[in-house]
């Protein structure tokens, strides 16, 4: 072989060479996928994450919004891939208004909302429902608990309330004209819940109030106040209110739920797996779940509060059938154009996405 001829062989000798260890050899060497990656993983990994939501609570620290924390803190929205953040708010009404303004995307707070704001021209529904009770107790103080031993007693007298048009607000209205007198017969006075109610029916600026737990075990331990109207049972809602009125829900713009159905999919399928959790474990095992700071001081009270709580929880996410009906005859009762709405009240609500969570368990 001549010098030039070695030349050139060796010169594809190093060209081919090249090729083989910079991986451009047959088109089949360059398609396999590397042994250290699984076929699922590739997958996952290209799927675009959900977009975050900001779900506003009308009361974190409140037994009636548990389900909220104990998702977040038993992992279940990381199991869905959901990115959720929990914003603390004291009232439903301002959670409500964050809502309709489109700075978040959900909203821990009570059915009821979804139709009075409906008869107002905005679309919200509720699409998991948590509780079929409101779980509320009306507290009057014990300085007055001689002179206010029923709902007719109520006319002339200031009642607490989370927010002007909160849903403790439609309450506090409806057992005023329950009792015979309207709702220009009393006054209701926003305080919040917790310390802020506390204070307000210790220094006399009201005389009662529509709260729930912890702040009833707080008012009744520190004998401040004693309880009036329990709607923190079955039997006791059916007597004050003639029938189950549902709370605790999960509620968004119907737009939000027309345009995101995957994203609420996932916190369907993550509220629904704590509401069976709830349900098959025990106080004990709840409360250790939750901060500390929710115990006020108190985790033997707290375990108590809880206690005579969680009965108002669903075990499925479901709303009853003939709960929105009630809850629109008792906002009727203190709006009584309400009647003339023309309320769908198949549109304030949607059991799709529970039915679906529920299959796939």
């Amino acid at each position: 072989m001549g010098k030039k001829q070695k030349i050139i062989v060796g010169m594809f000798s190093i060209a081919l060479l090249a090729m083989l260890t910079t991986g451009c050899g047959s088109s089949q060497q360059a398609a396999a996928p590397s042994k250290d990656v699984k076929p699922a993983e590739t997958a996952q990994a290209s799927k675009a994450p959900l977009p975050k939501v900001t779900i506003m609570v009308g009361g974190l620290e409140k037994v009636i919004y548990l389900p909220y924390k104990l998702t977040e803190n038993l992992g279940y929205f990381k199991d869905e891939g959901l990115t959720v953040e929990l914003i603390n708010e004291a009232a439903g009404q301002s959670a409500e208004e964050s809502l309709i303004a489109g700075e978040i995307q959900g909203v821990g707070g009570f059915y009821d909302h979804t139709i009075d704001m409906q008869s107002k021209g905005k679309a919200l529904e509720s699409v998991v429902q948590m509780a079929a009770i409101p779980g509320e107790r009306l507290m009057v103080s014990n300085k007055l608990k001689d002179q206010i031993k029923g709902l007719p007693d109520l006319k002339g007298h200031t009642i607490g309330v989370t927010g002007l048009g909160s849903s403790t607000n439609f309450l506090a209205n409806y057992l005023v004209t329950k009792g015979g007198n309207t709702s220009k017969d009393y006054t209701p006075i926003p305080v919040g819940a917790g310390q802020t109610l506390i204070a307000a029916m210790q220094q006399g600026k009201i005389d009662l109030a529509v709260t729930t737990e912890p702040t009833v075990s707080l008012l009744v331990s520190k004998n401040i106040a004693s309880v009036l109207v329990d709607m923190n049972t079955v039997e006791g809602t059916k007597q004050a209110l003639g029938g189950n009125y549902p709370s605790t829900s999960l509620y968004m713009m119907s737009s939000y739920v027309k345009d995101h159905p995957e994203v609420v999919q996932h916190l369907a399928n993550a509220f629904v797996k704590t509401l069976k959790w709830i349900n098959t474990h025990t106080p004990e095992e709840i409360t250790d779940k939750l901060p500390k700071e929710y115990y006020a001081g108190d985790k033997d009270m707290y375990l108590t509060a809880l206690k005579s709580t969680l009965p108002m929880f669903s075990a499925d996410g479901k709303m009853p059938a003939d709960a929105p009906q009630k809850v629109l005859e008792v906002l009727s009762a203190i709006n009584p154009k309400l009647k003339d709405a023309g309320i769908k009240l198949d549109q304030t609500y949607t059991t799709q996405f529970v039915d679906k969570a529920l299959q796939a368990k």
